[in-house]
């Protein structure tokens, strides 16, 4: 006998931290839950401390919203957006927390690589069908366009990355692509210019968000223990990530054109 679907109220997730004045994740402002565990490892990630999960607070989701409802009016124009870590990898408790926030009308954004698609898989596309209804933006990070430095970047293919954006397009799913340059890695026209080409290719991009490399996570790295990967690598300009985003919103207009 399979056991009981938990109740919205029973459903608990592991949670890293809660920001409630984001400006960057979503329309509006944002109530932002950052969720614990991650595969990849990207070497600019500013979050180390996300990537392992079963680490920060086991919380319900009336725990977890209890911030966002005390100050309902404060966010009468954004929402929730939830991230991490890959927010995927906890699937059941991110679509209960959505299933709660949609009961009350409530936008809700979800910002995830897309590492965790998986279209072989029934019980993930079962858990994806019960998720994307409930979505009504997904930030999609893509992190490279060549496979091969996909993987010394992150430590993965971008394949299921690409074929999420393609699934996402199928279903009508809102989308905003997001990607970060970084000198000497991401930061070439070639790539920016493969990135727009293939944005071409989908219809439900709503929005580019081209961010600059920091390293304001480096002291996270030192606190855990770890070697920082990017050392010596230097930081992009505000400038650098404009003009990469005017390359690849070019790029995007010719193949559109074509």
């Amino acid at each position: 006998m399979s056991s009981p679907v938990p109740s919205t109220r029973e459903c608990k997730g592991w949670i890293h931290s809660i920001e409630s004045c984001g400006t960057v994740d979503g329309p509006g402002i944002r109530y932002v839950v950052f969720l614990q565990g991650c595969p990849m490892r990207c070497q600019y990630c500013h979050n180390p401390d996300t990537w392992e999960y079963g680490k920060g607070e086991l919380m319900s989701v009336h725990e977890v919203l209890e911030g966002f409802y005390s100050n309902l009016p404060f966010y009468r124009n954004g929402g929730v957006t939830v991230t991490g870590g890959e927010p995927m990898m906890q699937m059941a408790f991110l679509t209960e927390l959505f299933r709660d926030l949609k009961r009350s009308g409530i936008h809700t954004c979800v910002d995830t690589s897309g590492i965790m698609f998986n279209p072989h898989s029934e019980r993930f596309m079962a858990q994806l069908g019960e998720l994307l209804p409930l979505t009504d933006l997904v930030l999609l990070d893509i992190k490279h366009m060549s496979d091969e430095r996909h993987r010394k970047l992150t430590g993965h293919t971008n394949r299921q990355i690409l074929s999420f954006a393609r699934y996402l397009d199928e279903q009508g799913v809102p989308v905003w692509i997001r990607h970060v340059v970084v000198p000497g890695i991401t930061l070439y026209r070639e790539y920016l210019e493969e990135l727009g080409t293939f944005m071409a290719s989908l219809h439900n991009v709503r929005a580019l968000d081209v961010l600059p490399y920091h390293t304001m996570g480096r002291a996270k790295y030192d606190s855990l223990g770890l070697p920082y990967p990017l050392e010596g690598t230097r930081e992009a300009t505000k400038e650098e990530a404009a003009a990469a985003r005017q390359i690849i919103l070019k790029a995007y207009k010719r193949a559109r054109e074509n």
